[in-house]
């Protein structure tokens, strides 16, 4: 992926804020562009952890497109617990405090998540990769023949398209040797997804663990705005995977 100076500046002043803020506190700070500079925190895995990607969706950054954004979030014991995730092509920040979401605007407005209409995969729109696509994962979309599809760069722009009520599930699959997405791709999105009554998991319904050694969340993770009936979407995908061998479950 490229990295611009945007990315590294912004990465800079996130991290000395952070650290002005609240430097009598001894916790983890994970960036995506201190792993690029091997730039190890010795308490990444720390009980408190913040997980930083300064610039989500560079390539449309790069691109001039607005799907880039700004994670932040804060991690407990491997697990979002506070997230941030800000779109300035859109004048949006979107937070979560752990309990609530909610997006607020320059002007001082603010939106509110909308719910799901739909439970059958035929009738939903689903929001997934431009980049980062492959000929497995556009076989399934075909298979499972959805109402429409978004593509879109940054995961925090696909998360909070669900939250706009724009789309309504998020599938990303990850090929095995192949790259995946990272602890600073999901952290903050997903505290958002989850505090405003959404779920992301991988394919078997299990939370995502963060904190890992290389970082990644690989396989199958799909995210959809209701959790009463995630574990059922979830297992329709499984059963269209199986039955036309598409994907190693």
């Amino acid at each position: 992926d490229p990295v611009t100076v945007a990315d590294l500046k912004v990465n800079e002043l996130i991290i000395q804020r952070i650290n002005e803020k609240y430097n009598d506190v001894d916790w983890g700070i994970l960036s995506e562009e201190n792993v690029k500079l091997a730039i190890v925190n010795p308490r990444v895995n720390s009980d408190w952890t913040w997980v930083i990607d300064p610039l989500d969706g560079t390539r449309d950054f790069v691109q001039c497109t607005d799907d880039y954004a700004m994670h932040i979030a804060l991690n407990y014991k491997q697990r979002p617990y506070i997230g941030v995730v800000l779109i300035p092509a859109k004048d949006e920040i979107w937070i979560s405090d752990g309990e609530n979401t909610w997006c607020e605007k320059s002007d001082g407005s603010r939106i509110h998540p909308k719910s799901s209409k739909f439970e059958n995969l035929n009738n939903m729109v689903l929001v997934t990769s431009k980049n980062h696509g492959n000929k497995t994962l556009k076989q399934l979309i075909q298979r499972i023949n959805f109402s429409d599809v978004i593509n879109m760069g940054s995961i925090g722009c696909k998360l909070t398209s669900i939250l706009r009520g724009e789309s309504d599930i998020y599938i990303c699959l990850s090929l095995p040797d192949k790259s995946s997405p990272k602890d600073w791709d999901l952290a903050a999105p997903e505290a958002i997804l989850k505090a405003a009554g959404g779920s992301i998991t991988d394919l078997d319904n299990q939370e995502l663990i963060y904190g890992k050694n290389n970082f990644e969340q690989g396989g199958i993770i799909v995210a959809t705005r209701e959790k009463s009936t995630h574990k059922k979407i979830c297992l329709e995908i499984k059963k269209i995977i199986e039955k036309y061998e598409i994907y190693p479950v």
